[in-house]
């Protein structure tokens, strides 16, 4: 039909066209466009569906028989910390490096200590010599008081005036009032030793806890000032995670609950931690609540900062 429709075409062009010519052309060609926009349309249908049924399926993601909540984060301790200088001053020696393991107390560095361990001696100095004029005067309390009392049975003999007897009375209470002066004395002294000997002590920094010097900041014979950070020390254990869930799991999750936890440095291991805190209240910022596992039994390759991921089943 297309081919007739081609001939009449040709043969009409070698012609004069008229009016007549055109109407029977266009109603020629008009069934062969119908079937050419149906053919097309046709054609454009399968592809459509065959997009939809490619899409993926949210339920998939889902394990038959139950569901599992996975939540991630770094493994955490407890016991973690820099340790800053507590006063200006230099490093004089170091006495830990980055890898070591120390104890509770134990010294990490030393700042130069000659200066305050020079005014310590002189305040300790002053403190004696404090004490020793409190003995004095005490002694002195003691001679003015029996004065007064002797005075007093004088009068009371009628052989002493009332001015020789208040004259001994002023006396001794004199004296007691020079006793609580040195006594004071004696306190601010005490007082001031005992800052320099704190002061003397911010000048040995030491391990704040039992664990592992993680990074060392400074080095000998560096200046620092207060609250420049010095080491970072950190517990080896135990080792736990803390992760947010949203409010719909408040009442599933109890504490002392048992959960599997897994770690992607070491994908052949499956580890177990046990809740030991699941927060009170909800956060109104995010709807959340915090919950703290801690890992049963030995950390053996696990270290503070190493990814995780705990698995909560069956809890939606």
């Amino acid at each position: 039909m297309v081919w007739s429709v081609s001939l009449e075409c040709e043969e009409m062009q070698s012609r004069k066209p008229n009016g007549f010519a055109l109407i029977l052309l266009g109603a020629a060609l008009l069934p062969w466009l119908a079937c050419s926009q149906n053919t097309a349309e046709v054609a454009a249908a399968p592809a459509t569906t065959s997009l939809e049924r490619s899409a993926p399926t949210p339920a998939a993601s889902v394990p038959a028989g139950g569901s599992v909540f996975t939540v991630s984060g770094p493994l955490i301790v407890e016991h973690q910390l820099d340790v800053l200088a507590q006063r200006d001053g230099v490093i004089a020696e170091l006495r830990s490096e980055a890898g070591a393991h120390v104890h509770a107390g134990e010294l990490l560095a030393q700042f130069d200590d000659r200066q305050l361990a020079a005014d310590l001696e002189g305040a300790r100095a002053k403190t004696r010599s404090t004490e020793a004029d409190l003995k004095n005067w005490e002694a002195e309390a003691k001679v003015m008081q029996a004065d007064y009392e002797r005075a007093q049975k004088m009068w009371d003999a009628q052989i002493m005036t009332k001015e020789q007897l208040e004259h001994a009375k002023f006396k001794a209470e004199s004296e007691t009032w020079d006793v609580k002066r040195v006594r004071e004395m004696l306190t601010n002294s005490s007082q001031a030793e005992r800052s320099l000997e704190l002061e003397l002590d911010k000048t040995k920094i030491r391990a704040p806890f039992s664990g592992v010097v993680a990074r060392r900041y400074v080095r000998q014979g560096q200046q620092v000032a207060r609250g420049d950070r010095l080491f970072w020390v950190t517990a080896e254990g135990p080792l736990g995670m803390r992760f947010t869930l949203p409010e719909k799991f408040i009442g599933r999750l109890q504490k002392g609950q048992e959960l599997s936890m897994t770690t992607p440095d070491l994908p052949d291991q499956n580890y177990k931690v046990r809740v030991v805190q699941v927060s009170p209240v909800v956060d109104p910022a995010s709807s959340t609540i915090e919950v703290t596992v801690q890992l049963e039994g030995k950390a053996g390759s696990l270290r503070p900062g190493m990814d995780a991921s705990v698995s909560l089943e069956n809890l939606r």
